[in-house]
């Protein structure tokens, strides 16, 4: 008899029973990625969300404080500005260095102290010629003094200005401050004096010694 062969049952279904697993696991497999993938897939969209925040904000915020890009508050092409610092109040300065150091021998009433020490207040030395006062602090104040007819004869005045033998080295803008701090304190009525006019005195003067009543009466 000729025929095909016969299949034992038993080993078909063992084949078919692999075949089957394989797929059964490679469907499991493929199911348990999607979800996976499922899971991930809005991990983007938060990240696209920040980004989108990220340039909103920015936007917003160069509308609002670069001036609309105006040549007048923007220009890259512009030199550094040397105006650019905050303007200070001379008298403020003026006062806070004579609260730091010539308050300790004119006292803070400005009355100073009888004999020893000259007043500020009333005296004819403050509210003089500005080139005689500069000069004081400038250079300093040697020997007797006399103010509203009395005599004053303390140890000498220290050297303030940026000059030679100067115990504090004031700047010019810092002994024009003090100046007109005291030129208008205590019912002083004198005018303010200037940075440029101290500069222009110590050009002038040069470097010298402390300065006697006598000396300063000749400067007109």
């Amino acid at each position: 008899m000729s025929g095909e062969p016969l299949r034992d049952p038993g080993v078909d279904q063992a084949a078919i029973s692999d075949e089957g697993l394989l797929d059964a696991h490679e469907r499991a497999l493929g199911r348990q990625h999607h979800e996976d993938g499922a899971r991930y897939r809005l991990l983007p969209i938060g990240i696209l969300f920040v980004l989108s925040g990220l340039v909103l904000f920015a936007g917003t915020y160069l509308n609002r404080y670069t001036g609309h890009y105006s040549a007048l508050v923007f220009n890259e092409n512009a030199k550094p500005s040397m105006n650019m610092a905050p303007k200070v109040d001379p008298l403020a300065v003026g006062r806070a260095q004579f609260k730091a150091v010539c308050i300790t021998c004119h006292q803070e009433s400005g009355l100073g102290l009888p004999g020893i020490y000259p007043p500020l207040a009333g005296s004819e030395w403050a509210n003089g010629p500005a080139d005689r006062v500069v000069r004081i602090v400038l250079y300093g104040l040697k020997g007797p003094v006399h103010v509203a007819g009395k005599e004053f004869s303390a140890t000498a005045m220290p050297v303030f200005g940026q000059v030679p033998g100067s115990a504090y080295n004031w700047s010019d803008e810092k002994i024009a401050a003090v100046l007109t701090f005291v030129r208008q304190e205590w019912g002083n009525k004198a005018p303010a004096i200037t940075a440029d006019e101290v500069s222009a005195i110590r050009k002038a003067v040069g470097a010298r010694k402390e300065m006697t009543e006598a000396e300063l009466l000749e400067v007109k």
